[in-house]
This record gives structure tokens, sequence and C-alpha cells, in this order.
């Protein structure tokens, strides 16, 4: 009798913790919610109907935890279920104050030595980018995740550790810092490390950097993650990426795997300049996006003018499900990030499924905004030129 009774008393615990995450999401709900009623006017409906939202997304996970015990589950899975509830909320709230500030994540062997020339090619990218005032989010390891936070100081540092019993935990740069998250599960470090980014960078690594090459590529080629910057980063003279990329022409691309236009999505590189350069570039003026119903909404940081505009529907028509690429003000449905109410837009019915070209798109838009910059900044210097026989 003890022993049939005592896995029903084990998925009652599991249950319980899965109810005690549950209700520390509720209680951090009451936070947001108190916070919000001082912060809004009275009877401010947008404000209302936010809340309305949350409290409705936490009623859903409610019922979903009470079928979990109905359906009598596994033991194992409840424990899967509730741990990943508790690392996402935690990963959530540590993230939250910094969601306003760019962000790379950098991958790369945890077995790469100070003294390895990939170590160094880290510490300096790690470097750059801190100075361009991104943060820098590694697996918080040794190795290459250790270097982009020895160049990014703890300052600008960001880790998500996952616990390992061969790994010896966190690098000194970001251990017992509020900004280090420790994971016990690979698919929830994987959320957190894509979610959250604005960029990848890769350097040299195993099955496990190869892994997170091809999730990245995938979740981007398929439109589950939002187009970023995907730099293959080797140490100058390096041939470990060219060698990869030579599997991806050779085998994907040759067998029809793959289309031409996916090659747009990442680039390489052995130089640090360049992998900065790329990310600068690609934010030049595009800013985000992010789907309206079966809309496209593409903000910008400048707006674009009618000749840009012409272009785009010239050249990536063959992305289009129907219509045009459009200009447009904020959508009702945006109205919630009012930091973005006031940047320029584009609306198109994308066909959801040629994101190279959308890419490719991305990149036309910034570089037509960087030659318009290199003719006016030409037009001036010829300004101030003095005329005659060419005398100083």
């Amino acid at each position: 009798m003890n022993k049939s009774s005592s896995p029903s008393k084990e998925k009652k615990k599991e249950s319980q913790d899965l109810s005690k995450s549950l209700h520390e999401i509720e209680t951090s709900l009451a936070k947001e919610e108190a916070t919000l009623q001082k912060q809004a006017k009275a009877n401010v409906p947008q404000d209302q109907k936010k809340r309305d939202h949350v409290a409705e997304l936490i009623e859903t996970i409610r019922l979903s935890a009470d079928k979990l015990s109905r359906d009598q589950i596994d033991k194992g899975d409840l424990k899967m279920l509730s741990r990943s509830l508790k690392e996402l909320r935690y990963a959530f709230k540590v993230f939250s104050p910094y969601r306003t500030r760019q962000k790379v994540t950098v991958f790369g062997s945890a077995r790469t030595t100070p003294d390895h020339p990939a170590y160094q090619q880290a510490v300096k990218f790690g470097k750059a980018m801190a100075e361009e005032d991104w943060l820098v989010v590694t697996g918080a390891a040794s190795g290459i995740m250790e270097a982009g936070h020895v160049g990014a100081g703890r300052k600008n540092a960001m880790g998500i550790n996952i616990m390992l019993p061969f790994e010896a935990g966190a690098n000194p740069i970001i251990e017992g810092d509020s900004k280090l998250v420790n994971m016990r599960y690979f698919f929830t470090r994987k959320v957190m490390f894509i979610k959250e980014c604005d960029a990848v960078c890769l350097l040299p690594g195993g099955f496990g950097t190869l892994d997170e090459a091809f999730e990245v590529l995938t979740l981007v080629q398929t439109g589950k993650s939002g187009l970023i910057p995907i730099i293959f980063l080797d140490e100058q003279g390096g041939t470990f990426w060219k060698s990869w990329n030579k599997l991806i022409h050779n085998q994907l691309l040759k067998n029809g795997l793959i289309s031409e236009e996916d090659l747009s999505l990442y680039k390489l590189t052995d130089s640090v300049e360049e992998a900065v350069e790329e990310i600068q570039e690609f934010y030049r003026v595009y800013h985000s996006m992010r789907f309206v119903g079966k809309d496209l909404i593409i903000r910008l940081k400048k707006a674009p003018s009618e000749s840009l505009i012409e272009l785009l529907n010239d050249q990536f028509s063959d992305i289009l499900s129907s219509g045009e690429i459009k200009t447009t003000k904020a959508l009702k449905a945006e109205r919630n990030e009012k930091d973005l109410l006031e940047l320029p837009r584009l609306i198109l019915h994308f066909n959801r499924r040629n994101l190279g070209r959308l890419r490719q798109m991305i990149n036309v838009i910034n570089q037509v905004d960087l030659a318009i910059e290199k003719t006016d900044s030409l037009e001036e210097d010829e300004a101030l030129e003095p005329s005659g026989n060419g005398q100083r």
C-alpha cells in the first residue's frame, strides 16, 4: 500500500511545486499591477487592457497546471515543467532591467586557453562591443565565454551558466554578479540566449558551439526569431569557420538543402573591426520588426524617401504575398510600445518564407542611407576646396 501511494505523493509534491512557481508569478503580477496603478491616470483604458491581458495569461498558465494534475502526468515530466518555469521566470526577472540595452551573445568553446589566438580575439571583440555600450552575454564559463567577459568587463557582462557536473562554475568576471543566471536545462538557456540578444557572434568551438550556430540560423531562417546580425569570427588567419562554410556551400547549397539567399543571413570574418561594423551597419537605419496580423511592420530610425520605397518595391516584390511596400504610422496593436510609437515604419505583406531576401532588403535600406551620407560628406568636402590651380 505504501509503495503504491508513494508515486502519488511525489506527483502531488511536484504539482505543489508548480503551483508555488505560479504563485510567485502571481505575486510578481500583483506588484506590476500596483506600479501601473500608481503611474497611470484614472480611467486610462490602455493600462487597464494591459493588466487584463497579463491576468488572462497567468490564468491560462494556472489552467494548464491544473490539467497536469488531472492528467496524472509522470513525475519526471512534472519536474521538468516545474524547473523550467522557475528558471525562465527568474531569467526574465534578471534580464528585465536591461531590456533597453542592446546585447550581443557570444558563443565559443569552454576549452580555449587564454594564450590561444581565438581567446584573444574574443577579448578584443568583447571590449569593442562594450565600448559601443553593448552588453556581452555568454555562457559564463571558461574559454571563449570568459574571454568575452574579460573584454567587456564585469559592468557590461551578463551570463547564462549551465550547471554541469564537470564544469567549475561561472568565470571570475561574472561570478556572484546580479546579471548571472544559472540554469539546469540547455533548452531554457537557449531561449534566453536568443530571445534577449540583438546580435550573435560565434568563435571556434565544439559540439555545443556548432549546435548553437545551427540553432540560431534555423530560428532566423524560419522566422521564429527576428533578423539579427550573425557573425562567425575566426582568429586572424584562422580557418575554423572557413572550413565550416565550405561544408555549407559544398553540401547544403550544392544539394539544394538551403537557398542562395540563406547565405545572406550570416557573415564570416577574421577581423574584429569587420564584425563590429557588421553589427553597427545592421542598426544604422533599421530598428526592429514585428508582425501585426498578416502585416510585417519594419521600424526605422529615419524616414525612408519616396525613391527608396520605389527601389524596394522594384527589387523585393518577390517577397510580398500581395500588395506593395508602403510607409505607415504606428498601428493600434503597437500602442503599448510607447517608446517606439514615433519611429517611421514600413508595412508589407511578407510571405514569411524568404528571410534571406528580407535580410537583403534591410541591407539595402541601411546602405542607401550610408550612400547618401557619403555623398553629402563628399559635397561638403568639395565645397571647402579652394578654387583655381589646386592651390591650398
